[in-house]
């Protein structure tokens, strides 16, 4: 048997504060005139935190658009757009939810890999290392600071970057970054990390490293959206470090149903990430009984809206393309549903699934 040989984030650092020490943490990391890039969540345009970083000599803040998720032509666009005007870079800053940290992942890969960011959507396809990167999330439970992975939706499907090259060199891991997430962003994203756990803890690939991880997020998750009645300072500090143990536990493992079924959505209709995982989870009773219960008393308590109906109207065309993409995701559905799945998993049953919906 061959065992995964697992890479991990360079550095990480954690605290109340931390993001004051981005300065320091980057000096060294700067190659002669070359800029560092600091790709910033596009809320966060007029507001304080983009005051707050670190800019020096001909450095440059992009705030990216993260309405849609990452898609490869705008992965290829800035960088190009960086190539044209600079050259290279010492490195890329992705500071924001999922999507921003994953723009950043695949815009320091595509500034030393040729060809589109569309061509390396798989596993292990990209061959050259990116430039530096760091991930500084501002949204908890992606698990996008620890993965192997950049999520984009490129011509024909939506996949990652799948690769040893594409995990960050630095995590900045401040939880006052989070404190002003606009709640229903917040809980849709730390549902994302509940769902990485509970599709991790079900699934065949499951094993003795991504257990101890995925228990421990699962029980923070339980704790700040079950235990808990009301959000705190504390609570912030708990789902950073769920987010960063979920996305570890998926690393030595995969995800199911949830984000195989929420890929197709994506795709098609452009439903972000954390929200397309909600919409699927609340109909997957078949499939994770105990998490789905539990998945709906945590909505119910936080009185959050699950949208319903985004499929209606929706061409028989249109089932075909989604229904392609989640077929294509091979690795999430056997860790779901075992090396048989696709007797298990028709394209009828998907069909019905996304009817659903």
């Amino acid at each position: 048997m061959q065992f995964r040989n697992f890479k991990m984030i360079g550095y990480v650092v954690y605290g109340r504060g931390c993001f004051n020490q981005l300065d320091e943490i980057l000096a060294p990391r700067r190659v002669n005139d070359a800029p560092m890039v600091f790709l910033v969540d596009h809320f966060f345009e007029g507001k304080p935190l983009a005051n707050r970083v670190p800019l020096r000599g001909n450095d440059q803040i992009i705030f990216v658009d993260v309405t849609h998720e990452p898609k490869t032509t705008y992965v290829d666009k800035l960088a190009q757009g960086l190539k044209e005007q600079f050259g290279t870079v010492s490195g890329v800053i992705g500071i924001g939810g999922g999507s921003a940290m994953d723009l950043a992942k695949a815009v320091s890969l595509m500034m030393t890999n040729p060809g589109s960011s569309a061509d390396y959507q798989g596993w292990d396809l990209v061959k050259n290392p990116g430039v530096y990167k760091a991930g500084i999330p501002t949204l908890s439970g992606t698990g996008a600071e620890v993965s192997r992975t950049t999520v984009l939706t490129g011509p024909v499907r939506k996949l990652g970057m799948n690769s040893d090259f594409t995990p960050f060199d630095q995590i900045v891991l401040d939880p006052e970054l989070t404190a002003n997430a606009p709640v229903n962003q917040r809980f849709y994203t730390g549902m994302d990390c509940y769902i990485h756990c509970i599709e991790s803890l079900q699934g065949t690939y499951i094993n003795e490293f991504s257990k101890s991880y995925g228990e421990k997020a699962l029980d923070i998750c339980q704790e700040v959206f079950v235990r808990k009645n009301h959000w705190d300072a504390e609570s912030d500090e708990k789902l950073m470090m769920a987010s960063y143990a979920g996305g570890m536990s998926i690393a030595y493992s995969q995800v199911g149903v949830a984000h195989a079924v929420s890929y197709g959505l994506g795709y098609l209709l452009g439903t972000k990430h954390g929200i397309g995982n909600c919409i699927v989870m609340n109909h997957l009773e078949e499939y994770y009984p105990e998490g789905v219960k539990e998945f709906k008393h945590m909505v119910e308590k936080n009185n959050i809206e699950i949208p319903t109906g985004i499929c209606k109207g929706l061409s028989e065309e249109d089932f075909d393309k989604m229904i392609g993409v989640s077929m294509g995701m091979k690795p999430l559905w056997e860790n779901a549903l075992g090396k048989d799945w696709e007797k298990i998993m028709t394209r009828e049953k998907l069909r019905a699934l996304y009817d659903k919906l």
